[in-house]
């Protein structure tokens, strides 16, 4: 079955908090201490959910294939420690399920992303990836973003290094 993509609404917050730390735990939680992993899945609970699917500032994405959560994205106001203008967003996750890896679902979703982030009146979009996510990162540059920095991302006490990328829009 093919994913739909459709934005999420506030009946999805259960849903995407499920597949945020999902998606998380499946692509890095063998890097990380229990504790460390724990302390940074507090970040995706419902009630967050809830609170960003009703401030306006974010945008999500996701992806369902059939009843199952197959990925998600989400773009908010810029957080990242990069001067940005006033017109930037910032591509806060990016997460598929790895039964959609290779599928086609990613480039379907980034799509939508960059319409997305366009039709918000953004100029530039950033995103930050884990340095050792070679095959993100590789995606991201096929699409045009250039790393413009790096810096530190905080799983529990655990440091990562990621970069920052950029797209003009």
């Amino acid at each position: 079955m093919t994913p739909v993509l459709r934005p999420a609404v506030p009946t999805d917050a259960a849903t995407l908090s499920a597949i945020g730390a999902a998606t998380f735990v499946e692509t890095f939680g063998h890097l990380y201490a229990p504790a460390d992993l724990d302390a940074f899945l507090r970040n995706h609970t419902v009630e967050r959910w809830v609170d960003e699917l009703a401030d306006p500032r974010f945008a999500v994405l996701l992806a369902m294939a059939g009843d199952e959560a197959a990925g998600f994205a989400k773009l908010g106001p810029p957080s990242l420690p990069v001067t940005h203008g006033p017109r930037s967003i910032e591509l806060r996750q990016f997460y598929i399920r790895s039964p959609w890896h290779g599928t086609g679902l990613a480039v379907a979703m980034i799509t939508q992303v960059l319409v997305t982030a366009r039709a918000r009146g953004a100029d530039e979009l950033y995103l930050s990836v884990f340095i050792d996510n070679p095959r993100a990162r590789r995606f991201y540059e096929r699409h045009g973003f250039e790393r413009v920095g790096r810096y530190v991302f905080m799983v529990g006490d655990h440091e990562d290094e990621d970069d920052i990328m950029r797209l003009a829009l």
